[in-house]
């Protein structure tokens, strides 16, 4: 275990999960943040940061710009075009 990964999983266990669910979180924010310092070029701290954001705004109940919920637009996901034809 890294120190890195001690710190996430410590913080997760403080949001609220259970240590086991701490460990598999703690493991994929690591793993996401290599995935977006590879498709993004950010610097490791940058991709931290922001899915360190994602976490905590998300654990406070806050979604992120795109994903507030609610319906969905007319005809969202049943294949069809809003347009006639």
């Amino acid at each position: 275990m890294t120190p890195e990964n001690d710190q996430l999983r410590a913080l997760c266990l403080r949001l609220g999960a259970a240590p086991d669910q701490a460990e598999t979180m703690a493991r994929q924010l690591a793993r996401r943040a290599d995935q977006l310092m590879a498709a993004r070029g950010w610097s490791r701290e940058q991709a931290l940061a922001h899915l360190l954001r994602l976490v905590t705004e998300g654990s406070a109940g806050v979604a992120p710009a795109g994903f507030e919920g609610g319906r969905p637009p007319a005809n969202a996901g049943n294949g069809e075009s809003s347009q006639a034809h």
